[in-house]
């Protein structure tokens, strides 16, 4: 078996841009699924409740407790409050731009380190210029790639790691300011958060809200989310997948991925209904039922390694070879975040 030693190259435009023109023509109605949701804050709200409850049961308790209870139930919570993250990035919940940025860093709060605002700004380069290695934060770095090769234990590493992996990619990423007002308020808000908790709840309830925060993008089922979602693990071209399993309950439906990158502007609760609705877009495309089952794969498997990317060089243009027609215009509030 010979190891992959570079990314997998194409000539091809991203495909949701084509796709969503199709779907759009088709079923012309999935318009009135576009908008925005004002009751996701009160999930944030919910969900940035539970998290300091549980930072106060465990104030005085023992770190197998605290490291027991980050895994089993905190990185569920602040996996959660990421969702809620990626929604105020798209600004689905308020008309207000600056209203969802405020209930992003509410939703941040919990998760220790500012990143709710960071996010943002990478985050819509990624729907813009998927696949593209200097603007796609999303994309691994090619050493990256090399160190973490295909075995067992770099691959185990890489998600352990994964969120110091994420930063270390920021050099490479261009067209991006990384500094502005709204960069040093979340790194405020968040430092005077975390004091505050460390002052009057002690060590170990930051280490639980800081455990919650690691376990949830890394070592744990939760983090087979970013291997599934544009990690070629089936034999096809295909460059992004959707998991249609039972978390997306507790994960506010982020695994309808393929729907998300068709449609960013449909809030979470109604991303199920574009699947409903074009099955024939969707069901015809690879998908998984479950992140546990990707995430022991993804570790044992020599056949995925970081290589197993899509990456191109044309800025995600879209090419009219598909017989797609100059009328069928997308509504420029569908095309926002594209």
């Amino acid at each position: 078996m010979a190891k992959k030693t570079d990314f997998i190259y194409s000539t091809e435009s991203e495909p949701h841009r084509i796709r969503t023109k199709k779907i759009l023509k088709q079923f012309p109605d999935l318009r009135n699924l576009i908008g925005k949701n004002p009751s996701t804050i009160f999930a944030i709200a919910g969900l940035v409740l539970f998290q300091l409850v549980g930072a106060y049961l465990l104030r005085d308790q023992s770190w197998w407790l605290v490291f027991g209870a980050a895994y089993l139930l905190g990185a569920f919570a602040d996996h959660a409050l990421f969702v809620m993250i990626h929604e105020c990035t798209h600004q689905l919940l308020f008309k207000n731009r600056n209203a969802n940025r405020w209930a992003a860093l509410l939703a941040n709060l919990p998760q220790i380190l500012p990143s709710a605002i960071s996010f943002e700004k990478y985050h819509i380069k990624h729907h813009s210029f998927q696949g593209v290695h200097e603007l796609d934060a999303d994309l691994p770095n090619k050493w990256e790639a090399k160190l973490i090769n295909n075995y067992f234990l770099g691959k185990m590493l890489w998600l352990f790691f994964f969120p110091l992996f994420q930063i270390f990619r920021l050099s490479r990423l261009r067209e991006i300011h990384p500094v502005d007002g709204w960069i040093i308020t979340n790194f405020l808000i968040q430092t005077a958060f975390t004091a505050a908790v460390w002052y009057f709840l002690g060590f170990h309830s930051v280490g639980f809200l800081f455990m919650s925060f690691w376990f949830s993008v890394g070592l744990h089922p939760l983090g087979a989310r970013w291997v599934q979602e544009h990690y070629l693990t089936f034999q096809t071209d295909q460059e992004t997948f959707s998991y249609y399993g039972s978390w997306n309950t507790v994960a506010f439906n982020v695994g309808f991925h393929n729907e998300h990158h068709d449609f960013p502007s449909v809030p979470w609760n109604k991303l199920p209904e574009i699947r409903k609705t074009a099955p024939e877009y969707y069901d015809t495309l690879q998908y998984h039922n479950s992140w546990t089952k990707l995430f022991f794969r993804f570790l044992f498997d020599k056949e995925i390694s970081l290589f197993n990317r899509i990456i191109r060089k044309e800025r995600g243009k879209v090419k009219l070879t598909d017989k797609a027609k100059p009328d069928m215009e997308i509504p420029q509030m569908e095309l926002q975040e594209l």
